[in-house]
Parts: structure tokens; C-alpha cells; sequence
């Protein structure tokens, strides 16, 4: 199976460095505005397939991506000093306005999976710009909290000594400061939070549990404070999500995909629990929320209502 990958920064090149040694699909296509660039990662991710699994990795153009069962886009354009979070947007959707006809021109039946930062507003212009060509929203799917959601549970199994594969706990709304962390459905094989807690005397009071969120909720920042960019947790995060995707495993996934209401909020795109398929999104669970968390999760989604309004407004 083909795989596109429009964008060959750090975020790209992980993903497909990710996808080789995962053994995901069999041929890669890298595509970016610089040509150079994209040749230089393919040829480089080529020198490890002898070992790792045997897939082809090669440089290409648009055309190039006929074919492919999933597209990344991991394209867009860095903040600027002084540039406002708007004009960040109004120039990133004008690469997506240029880029996303270009993909389904080309690989018209590829599911879009967006990467590119501030991922809910640039997964809900994504599909505006796809629904043109009649394509479903369920196929832009955008990463949403995924990583967000293996941070939260990489560090209570940290705290709780417990490998984070048995730690189910979701992070939903958006992938940013105003994301909710679930705290009232954790639980850790089965057992609710707080009853493993009391029965393996565990120390999770409201001080541990706010730095745990502040560590969450903060991750990026401090990763690039301390090397300029984050690019592992969602190159792997993105991999997981393709896989998922190939293999029709009808994942619970915590991506985003545009939806009529969330909270209350009309027409947003922010991450919540979706079975992720051979078809994209193929299905959503709105959680039991407590009171506080569905409250939050409305200022969420509301938050990112108001970047898409602002967004079309400066538009005109």
C-alpha cells in the first residue's frame, strides 16, 4: 500500500522513519515544496531499510501520489517572531488552500491524515477544501490529541509504576492549552483511578494531579525551550494512526474530524474518542463526562469556533 507524505520537515521525516520501522504499508512518497529536501530524507530513510522491513522510499511530486491509501500532511509554515496566532493561520490556509486540491487531484480515494499545527482549525479547512472534490469529512482525519492522550497515560504509569498500555485515559478537545484532561474515566486495568489508588496506596491528591496536568498540558513547550521542535511522540503518534488505518483495526483513537456539535458548540473540529478504519473516521464516542469536564470541553471546542470564525472573517 502507497503512503503519501505532503511535507518533509521534522515532523514528516519522523512519520515515515516511524512508518519503516513499524513495517507499515509498502512504498512511501515524500513530497515537498523543496525538492532537495525530500530527496535528502528519502535517501537517507532508504540507507535503513536493510534494517528494518523492506518497503520503497522514494522522492516524488504530486502526481506521484496516485495511488496512495493515506495521505500526511505535515506542510505548513512556522510562526514568526511577533506574527499573531491569526496571521499564523491566514498563512498556513493558504498553503492549505494551494496543497489540499493538489493531493486529491491526484489520489482522489486517500483517507488525509493533518499534522500540521494549530491541528483542529487546519483539519476543519482541510475538509471545506476536500469537500469540493466530494470528499467526506470522515477521510480528514487530523492527529488531534493522540499525543496528547500517550503523554497523560506515559505519565501515570510513570507515577503509578504501572506499564502505560494498562492506563486507559483520554485527552480530548483541543490540541492546545484549553484540552481536557478526562480525569473522572481513568482507569488502570479496569480498576476506576481512584479505587486503585486507595487499594495500592498511591499518592494522586489535586497538587500531583495538577502537575501531571501541567506536564501534559505543557509538554510542547518545554520540548522546544529545550530543542526547538517536537517531533518523535507525533511521527509515531501519526505512524499509529496510518496503521490503524491499513489494517482496518477499528482503533479508539482520540483524532479530530469536523462534527456538526460538540458541547454544544456548532460545526467544530476538536478530538474526541473515534474508531479509527479502513474508512477514516468511522465512528464517535462522546464520553460520560463529569459536569467540569463537559464545561471545559465546551470552552474548548469554543475556542477553536472562534479561531475558524476569526479565520473566515480576516478572509472575507
Amino acid at each position: 500500500m502507497k503512503i503519501g507524505i505532503v511535507g518533509s520537515g521534522m515532523v514528516g521525516a519522523t512519520a515515515a522513519y516511524a512508518l519503516l520501522m513499524r513495517g507499515v504499508g509498502r512504498e512511501i512518497v515524500m513530497v515537498d515544496k523543496f525538492e532537495k529536501r525530500a530527496i535528502a530524507e528519502a535517501a537517507d530513510l532508504l540507507h535503513a531499510v536493510p534494517f528494518a522491513h523492506p518497503l520503497t522510499i522514494r522522492a516524488g511530486s504530486y502526481a506521484d501520489l496516485k495511488g496512495s491509501r493515506v495521505v500526511i500532511m505535515s506542510a505548513g509554515v512556522g510562526q514568526k517572531p511577533g506574527e499573531t496566532r491569526l496571521e499564523l493561520l491566514s498563512r498556513n490556509a493558504a498553503v492549505f488552500r494551494e496543497v489540499i486540491p493538489q493531493i486529491f487531484t491526484h489520489a482522489p480515494d486517500a483517507i488525509l491524515i493533518v499534522a500540521t499545527n494549530p491541528v483542529d482549525v487546519m483539519t476543519h479547512l482541510s475538509a471545506q477544501y476536500a469537500a469540493e472534490f466530494g470528499i467526506p469529512s470522515h477521510r480528514i482525519v487530523g492527529s488531534g490529541t493522540t499525543l496528547d492522550t500517550a503523554r497523560f497515560r506515559a505519565l501515570l504509569g510513570q507515577h503509578l509504576h504501572i506499564d502505560s498500555t494498562h492506563v486507559h485515559a483520554y485527552v480530548i478537545g483541543e490540541h492546545g492549552d484549553s484540552e481536557v484532561l478526562a480525569w473522572s474515566l481513568v482507569n488502570v486495568g479496569n480498576i476506576p483511578l481512584d479505587d486503585f489508588c486507595r487499594t495500592h496506596a498511591c499518592n494522586l491528591d489535586q497538587a500531583m494531579r495538577h502537575e501531571i496536568e501541567e506536564s501534559v498540558r505543557k509538554a510542547a513547550y518545554r520540548i522546544i525551550e529545550g530543542k526547538g521542535a517536537t517531533y518523535y511522540g507525533v511521527g509515531s503518534a501519526l505512524a499509529r494512526i496510518v496503521s490503524n488505518i491499513l489494517g482496518n483495526r477499528r482503533a479508539i483513537m482520540t483524532v479530530c474530524t469536523p462534527l456538526p456539535d460538540i458541547a454544544g458548540v456548532k460545526d467544530v473540529t476538536v478530538a474526541l474518542p473515534h474508531i479509527v478504519g479502513g474508512e477514516g473516521v468511522e465512528d464517535t464516542f462522546f464520553l460520560p463526562l463529569s459536569a467540569a469536564e463537559e464545561a471545559a470541553l465546551h470552552r474548548s471546542a469554543a475556542t477553536i469556533r472562534q479561531a475558524i470564525d476569526e479565520l473566515e472573517g480576516s478572509q472575507g
